[in-house]
């Protein structure tokens, strides 16, 4: 494994992208530790504030007029976690994000890795590293000779997942 970049340095790469952003995610929880607070008013069932309603981080990339896009490979029933996050999930595509979910229950998700990564400008991939518990460890910049792999990856995702309002018109009421 290569240097895994984390903090600021991974944040940069957000800002220094210039057209398109990929993420699969494939864990049912995260552990996020500046999340922790908003979970837990989430599961209170407390008013999350305006920012829930439109991303402002998903804006800050949208508005510049960069495409944004991941697709959630999950497992229902839903972790608690899993309902934060699919909550979450209009405020962002409001921003103008596009997500999809492959609910492994319903579908397959064969073919497609069993870690988390991101895709920048179909030039860099990054595979995203956690702990068991779903902490961030870091990114790990993969070799170049990886990136068709890694593109396959998200056009599988992309052609399977399901659009996530469609996803949550049949779910949201579990």
């Amino acid at each position: 494994m290569s240097d895994l970049l984390n903090g600021e340095e991974f944040g940069r790469l957000f800002d220094t992208f210039e057209r398109t952003a990929f993420r699969l995610e494939t864990l049912d929880r995260y552990d996020v530790t500046e999340e922790q607070e908003e979970v837990a008013r989430f599961l209170a069932g407390e008013d999350m504030g305006p920012d829930w309603d439109d991303n402002p981080w998903v804006r800050s990339m949208t508005g510049k007029g960069k495409s944004v896009a991941r697709v959630h490979v999950l497992t229902s029933p839903w972790t608690d976690y899993l309902r934060y996050e699919l909550a979450a999930y209009p405020g962002n595509i409001k921003a103008g994000e596009s997500i999809g979910i492959i609910d492994r229950a319903e579908q397959s998700a064969d073919g497609l890795p069993d870690h988390d990564f991101w895709l920048f400008d179909d030039r860099h991939a990054y595979r995203m590293h956690y702990t068991p518990e779903g902490a961030f460890v870091g990114a790990e910049l993969l070799p170049a000779d990886r990136l068709p792999e890694y593109q396959g990856y998200r056009d599988r995702a992309l052609s399977a997942a399901v659009p996530f309002a469609d996803y949550w018109e049949r779910h949201a009421r579990r």
